[in-house]
């Protein structure tokens, strides 16, 4: 269940957005994004800002199957990008986005890649999406990367959400190798007041996923900053990075980050 309300992941996109903005100014935009591996910055962003405008397509349109996206995949015209140009382009796509998910409210029925079938996964997905691809500019230009406490939250759980989909067996049988007795990870952040509840306990025992937040023990421990926790489960940041603690079966930690994803 989303913790933050529609408008918030409206108005989120475009906070997230114009961070990004000014995070890029004077940046040299031809620098490689080892997160993602193959692009330059700009040609980050520019899938970035695609994808937002061609969820905005998707959205104003109420398409009922998946629409062509190559052209926010395809970047090898994107080399060498002007962050003069490409910042003011990106914040237009992003109120675009917003403005339409705005229109249409959190329930109209649409097409989704995954199961709910609403716009509400549009305006909490691409926040997500916008704030990982911020990091990854962010973190690939040199500069310090930093996140509000609820959007972080909101991040971690709907990361767990749809890594959890029973689809994912479907799509990619060798997943059901994550499961096993005594296979259950717990994550907790250390920077954060106690009701922020900021623990998720991810349970591979079972013939499913299962995760919930809760402060449980577990086969293995890591313990740090949020968003050190948020780059960590999204593949962003190493899990051996300074200031995480790692505290039982690191081998399942590896075996787990090597084969999660949703992406």
């Amino acid at each position: 269940m989303s913790a933050l309300s529609h408008d918030r992941y409206c108005s989120e996109i475009v906070a997230q957005t114009n961070l990004l903005r000014a995070s890029i100014e004077g940046a040299d935009l031809t620098v490689p994004v080892p997160s993602c591996p193959g692009w330059n910055t700009g040609q980050l962003l520019r899938h970035l800002g695609g994808g937002q405008r061609w969820a905005e397509e998707m959205v104003r349109k109420r398409v009922t199957e998946p629409a062509p996206d190559d052209h926010f995949r395809d970047l090898s015209a994107y080399t060498h990008e002007d962050p003069a140009v490409l910042g003011p382009w990106l914040v237009e796509g992003a109120a675009q986005l917003a403005e339409t998910l705005r229109g249409a409210g959190p329930d109209t029925k649409m097409w989704t890649p995954v199961t709910g079938g609403t716009t509400a996964f549009y305006a909490r997905r691409f926040l997500h999406e916008t704030v990982i691809h911020r990091a990854d500019a962010t973190l690939a230009i040199g500069k310090k990367f930093t996140v509000e406490e609820e959007v972080a939250l909101d991040g971690i759980d709907e990361w767990m959400e749809l890594g959890a989909l029973p689809m994912h067996f479907e799509v990619h049988p060798w997943m059901r190798e994550l499961l096993g007795p005594g296979r259950t990870l717990h994550f907790h952040a250390t920077d954060t007041a106690p009701q922020a509840a900021a623990e998720w306990l991810v349970d591979l025992t079972g013939d499913a996923i299962v995760w919930r937040r809760a402060h449980e023990k577990a086969a293995v421990a890591v313990r740090g900053p949020l968003s050190d926790l948020l780059l960590i489960i999204y593949k962003r940041l190493p899990a051996r990075t300074e200031g995480i603690q790692i505290i039982g079966d690191v081998e399942l930690l590896d075996y787990w980050l090597e084969r999660i994803g949703f992406g």
